[in-house]
């Protein structure tokens, strides 16, 4: 039986990719749809930020090993964090690399991307010399498996000859520092072993290790990245430099295993999970293996022979058989759920022993290096027992990844799991989904942004996602579309990927009471882009080519009049931002979009060409002139970043900084979610606030934070009714046609939502909850009263807005418009908001 949940710990955790060289360049996919050409493989990708020149292996050729690649080795810093833990520092890992592959025939490393400051991301491989012949050979053998599952299910000299990949990623987090080590260690042994069983994984397999996925969390003690993301809940978004480098690492290593290395929950936990388990991908093949493996893994964890008494450290834990629920591989927002949507059978391990936080600045430094040197081992041991778990069932693995594609490619229903799969197996284990036949994101008249198709196009692609672009008008069940729309067919191997992407998601709140993280997401609803789905049994004939990238979005009217821009979109806020700075003059108009002079036109098409943003003809003369645009806002850094990366000039504040004396006078709009406390301003911070306010200065506030500040200063009259704090999903939404709503997509996000009722007569609602069923997906619970579920929020408002009676423009979010960079669709609305509350009429 499963033992209740007594913890939540830190989890093995909550746009662009970079090109990586990690074999030859695969062959083209197969078609997506009947009449299309062959999409462009994974490896021929665009890159957004380029890694280090293509390394070479036997005879000067890219694509076998050893890659001989010298990197640049940062100066000793004596502040790494690492140090105290007696670890190993970032700025060791390029020396310690460069001598391996000096020494070694075995070892070759590759910078796979750069992080936020610039530091280096490396990738090393362990495996057997190659020749070229023999890379280009399993580069082939790695490209039939993806693109033609059926043949390769045949192909018995495949079956007995394909290397295994397997990838162990390390330090994702910063502050949890030991798997780099372990990492570290098993590299120095490969190079150099006889073991037997050392050289067969040499000879029979491609062991792929990131060093550090967050080298600068690892040097600052960070759990997160430069810029404040938790970069193990960025996956389905891709937001971060280093997310985006270990997602095409994935990719193109199409691993049958992956590891991520994580901390601390004592005993060591070892995954797979507690339900609810990802619908959309194969879990019946994933579970056969990750149960063994978690099996193999916690022996070999046991085998060091750790006590509680003699060394601190509990017995392993599986979730799946010793948990009920609350540690789930439900969101793809994780690196090991992500992966297996590539095929990949994927484990977080969370090692013993905590030596960050607290304990990092309260434990001697011999207690910190005791606990790190377990950690180290236990680590080194769940990956050796993984190694040799692959060695024993190779074939296996790769059959059933071959498997998880063939039904992709056949579009056949998933299987569901039973205890034939892993002791325990009950009907709170099935999750599976019906797929539909695919989806199309249509051009024309009626798409509201294709900007945001543009951007969700370019997601999929870079997430291996195959994508047709039509040539000619194209009918699917009855309604006709225009050429330039585009056809996503779900009968291809990473079929789970893209219904995970482009598909609505699942209301689960009754299947289970905790939830690890979040229940909801969605691109396809909440990108911006209007997504139409394909009923299954439907067939899709389309005349097209396969995209490697969206079709530009950038346009101007032909007339020489001034222009009008809507802002529907993050590229059309980022638009009007290079413009602000370029001195052009711009016009705010009272239904939220912006117009601008003739005069202008040269920085008009600028723009449209450097963002997409498009341009449609305007009446001359009327509005409100924007003359630069500043916004002060009191955020967490996930909303700061999405602010900035839609152009705007944000100045961080909070309630230190304004009890030091903050300057207004520059201020157009503040905006608040967190960090600003009205109850622990001092008087004077309270008087130069309340000044901004009394002078119409803008204010767009979110959540509690933004209803207490709403009160304090008394401001627009509402009640503010609250859901769980775990409650998080996609919601219908309606929008008001004003200057802050109007045209916005009709879904949302929420987490910890609000809603606003007995609103004043100066109060106008912005958006309300759909009335009935208003959950998409996620989980969305009344609480134990019975009280603050989806039902009793249904039909409410959960963005208002209005003017005080000293005409400071409030505009106030119940939902979570900017979580995490992922609701893209929402970010303008946010933009509008600010914008409209600092116009004065």
């Amino acid at each position: 039986m499963r033992s209740p949940l007594r913890r939540q710990s830190p989890r093995g955790v909550p746009v662009a990719v970079t090109a990586l060289v990690l074999g030859a360049a695969l062959p083209a996919s197969t078609a997506v749809a009947s009449t299309a050409a062959a999409p462009q493989a994974p490896a021929a990708i665009a890159a957004e930020a380029a890694p280090t020149a293509p390394t070479r292996g036997h005879g000067g050729e890219v694509g076998s090993y050893p890659r001989k690649t010298r990197l640049t080795e940062p100066r000793v810093d004596s502040q790494d964090a690492s140090l105290p833990l007696g670890l190993a520092p970032y700025h060791a890992l390029a020396r310690e690399l460069n001598e391996l592959q000096a020494s070694s025939d075995r070892v070759s490393v590759e910078v796979i991307g750069t992080t936020v400051t610039g530091r280096e991301l490396y990738l090393a491989t362990l495996t057997a010399p190659e020749t070229n012949g023999e890379g280009a050979r399993q580069a082939r053998m790695a490209e039939r498996i993806r693109h033609q599952p059926a043949q390769a299910a045949r192909d018995q000299a495949l079956l007995r000859d394909y290397k295994a990949p397997v990838l162990v990623n390390a330090n994702i987090h910063g502050n949890e520092w030991d798997g780099t080590d372990a990492a570290l260690r098993l590299l120095r042994d490969y190079a150099t072993t006889e073991d037997p069983a050392k050289v067969h994984d040499l000879e029979h397999t491609r062991i792929h290790l990131v060093l550090s996925a967050n080298p600068d969390g690892r040097h600052g003690n960070t759990r997160r990245n430069a810029s404040g993301f938790d970069l193990n809940r960025d996956f389905i978004t891709g937001s971060q430099p280093e997310t985006r480098a270990l997602r095409a690492a994935i990719i193109q290593t199409q691993p049958l295993l992956l590891l991520d290395l994580h901390g601390y929950v004592n005993g060591t936990l070892i995954e797979p999970t507690t339900p609810p388990h990802g619908e959309a991908y194969e879990y019946d093949l994933f579970l056969k293996h990750a149960y063994r493996n978690g099996l193999a893994m916690e022996q070999a964890v046991l085998d060091l022979g750790l006590t509680v008494a003699g060394d601190g450290v509990r017995a392993p834990q599986i979730p799946f058989r010793d948990w009920d629920e609350g540690w789930d591989d439900w969101p793809p927002i994780f690196t090991p759920q992500y992966a297996a949507y590539h095929g990949a059978v994927a484990h977080t391990i969370e090692l013993p022993l905590r030596v960050n936080n607290r304990e990092y600045t309260s434990q001697p430094e011999e207690e910190l290096q005791r606990r790190a040197a377990i950690n180290t081992d236990v680590a080194s041991a769940a990956v050796a027992a993984s190694l040799g778990y692959v060695r024993e069932h190779r074939e296996q693995l790769v059959a059933d990844q071959i498997e998880v594609f063939r039904r992709g490619v056949a579009g056949e229903p998933q299987r569901p799991v039973d205890e034939s799969v892993a002791p325990g197996v009950g009907p709170e284990d099935v999750y599976t989904t019906e797929f539909p036949r695919g989806y199309v994101l249509p051009a024309g008249a009626d798409q509201r942004s294709a900007q945001a198709v543009a951007a969700l196009v370019d997601h999929l692609v870079v997430n291996d996602v195959e994508v047709v672009r039509a040539r000619r008008p194209v009918t699917v069940a009855g309604q006709r579309y225009p050429a330039g729309s585009y056809v996503v067919d779900l009968h291809q191997a990473k079929r789970g990927m893209a219904h995970t992407i482009l598909g609505p998601g699942s209301d689960i709140s009754g299947r289970v009471d905790a939830m690890y993280d979040i229940s909801g997401w969605s691109p396809g609803l909440l990108w911006g882009a209007d997504v139409v789905t394909v009923p299954a049994g439907t067939t899709l004939k389309v005349v097209g080519e396969p995209v490697a990238a969206a079709a530009a979005t950038g346009e101007l009217p032909a007339d020489q009049g001034d222009l009008r821009l809507e802002l529907l979109d993050p590229v059309d806020v980022q638009a009007l931002s290079s413009l602000l700075e370029a001195g052009v003059a711009v016009r705010w108009q009272d239904d939220g979009s912006v117009i601008v002079a003739a005069t202008a036109r040269e920085e008009a098409a600028r723009v449209a060409e450097d963002y997409g943003a498009s341009f449609t003809s305007a009446e001359a003369g009327g509005g409100v002139p924007l003359d630069g645009f500043s916004v002060a806002a009191a955020a967490t850094e996930e909303e700061l970043w999405a602010l900035r990366e839609m152009g705007l000039q944000v100045t961080p504040v909070d309630t230190a900084a304004l009890n030091d004396g903050f300057a207004w006078s520059g201020v157009d709009a503040l905006y608040v979610s967190s960090g600003l406390d009205w109850k622990d301003l001092d008087e004077q911070a309270r008087q130069a606030l309340d000044g901004y306010l009394d002078a119409g200065g803008g204010l767009v506030a979110r959540g509690r934070a933004g209803v207490s500040l709403n009160d304090a200063t008394d401001l627009l009259e509402v009640a503010a009714e609250h859901g769980r704090r775990d409650a998080n999903g996609v919601v219908d939404v309606d929008n008001a046609d004003s200057a802050i709503a109007a045209g916005s997509p009709e879904h949302a996000f929420v987490y910890a939502p609000t809603w606003f009722t007995e609103l004043g007569d100066e109060v106008t609602v912005e958006r309300r909850l759909a009335a009935e069923q208003p959950l998409v997906s996620g989980h969305w619970r009344p609480d134990s009263s019975g009280a603050g579920g989806p039902d009793q929020a249904a039909g409410e408002a959960v963005v208002v807005s209005g003017v005080d009676e000293d005409g400071a423009r409030v505009a106030l979010f119940g939902t979570e418009p900017l979580f995490r960079a992922h609701p893209k669709g929402q970010f303008a609305t946010v933009a509008r908001a600010l914008l409209w509350s600092s116009v004065e009429e």
